[in-house]
């Protein structure tokens, strides 16, 4: 995720904060600092409170992630964001049991360390339970410290059992409906289920006038659908590889080329992403969405090896397209090229070329060539 910087790594995962992080430090210093016994103080609690909490948060993406990797699942990243944490897999595995043990580990986290919690309150004196810890909520001191952190992960761990995407307990109902239906089926259900939560949820928040419920709805309301058009999409295209689909006779620039030139062969060609070549070799793709970036930026007359996008990873004719299309999406990108074994340039793969795929398999699933056979 751009726009973030590296704090730590755990087992290879990278655990990286997002430049908005501290608005939610400000919110907090501003909501116990502004409050009747705050001030100084109260901003100080705040500002700890929540960083305690998001270090709860990590321990909780942290149990998804390292689930993830037993199952072989590469985690790319951990990202704190001011709503919450994201551990970025690289993939959600179809096998139920899998999905369900990723899934669940977050909570179990959240609930382990309630344990732990517990027992850490009644070695330091203090009155345990989940009504004497919220009766303790409120207080700037050691044991309201102590009822905040243990409330917030219990309901951090409970919360995200609603059974509903983008939480936990969507991915977890749609793991065990998988292991009598379909996974399409079950993710159509859960996604069913996720939205009418989020209505609900929506709902009540807007007749108690909480704004945060009704952000929180939104959140959960556009996660399902997304969870929903991504399975539909990873079922069109699957078996579907990059050899049936990607760009072959493209024009090419050269480095020296400038966006004039690019410019000129877009309304010349109607070719709308261009490999650039130094003879023989790949050294860079310009996307038109590049393109139009980099005349606002530099104008038409700066030459492509400045602007173009040289730091990509190529994929081959075999590489599955639902890959392909996650690959541009990650990593924000309008195509990619297309190499052989050798690392010859063959082509490229576009956003286009995967949308267009998608509309004739969602049509007729038998209308596309059949994907080249190849011993390389």
């Amino acid at each position: 995720m751009g726009n973030s910087f590296k704090l730590f790594s755990v087992r290879g995962i990278d655990i990286r904060v997002h430049v908005t992080f501290p608005l939610i430090l400000i919110w907090s210093a501003l909501q116990f600092g502004l409050s009747p016994s705050g001030g100084t103080s109260g901003a100080a609690f705040g500002v700890l409170t929540t960083l305690l909490l998001f270090i709860i948060v990590v321990m909780h993406e942290l149990g998804h992630s390292l689930a993830a990797q037993h199952y072989g699942v590469t985690v790319k990243q951990i990202v704190l964001l001011p709503i919450g944490g994201v551990a970025q897999l690289a993939r959600i595995p179809e096998k139920p049991i899998q999905e369900f043990v990723i899934a669940i580990a977050g909570p179990l986290v959240n609930f382990a360390l309630a344990i732990a919690l517990t027992f850490v309150g009644l070695w330091i004196g203090v009155r345990v339970g989940l009504e004497a810890m919220i009766s303790a909520v409120g207080g700037f001191s050691v044991l309201g410290l102590f009822g905040y952190i243990f409330t917030s992960n219990l309901f951090l761990g409970l919360f995200n059992l609603l059974p509903a995407f983008p939480m936990d307990g969507g991915r977890v109902l749609r793991a065990v409906m998988a292991m009598k239906l379909d996974y399409a089926r079950a993710t159509s259900i859960a996604v069913t289920v996720g939205q009418i939560l989020a209505w609900l949820l929506g709902l009540w928040g807007f007749l108690q006038g909480n704004f945060f419920l009704i952000v929180i709805a939104i959140f959960i309301y556009i996660g399902a659908g997304h969870e929903g058009q991504t399975v539909q999409l990873r079922n069109a295209l699957g078996g579907l590889s990059v050899d049936q689909a990607y760009s072959r006779d493209l024009e090419v620039l050269h480095p020296d080329s400038t966006l004039r030139d690019a410019v000129a062969l877009t309304l010349k060609t109607y070719q709308a992403d261009f490999p650039v070549c130094d003879g023989e070799n790949l050294v860079g793709i310009l996307t038109h969405s590049h393109l139009v970036d980099a005349l606002n930026r530099h104008g038409p007359d700066v030459p492509l090896e400045g602007v173009m996008i040289s730091d990509f990873k190529p994929v081959t004719p075999e590489t599955a397209l639902f890959e392909a299309q996650q690959h541009l999406l990650e990593e924000r990108l309008d195509a990619l090229p297309v190499v052989d074994g050798s690392g010859r340039f063959l082509g490229l793969i576009t956003t286009r070329d995967i949308n267009e795929a998608y509309r004739v398999v969602s049509t007729r699933s038998d209308i596309l060539p059949l994907a080249a056979a190849r011993t390389d």
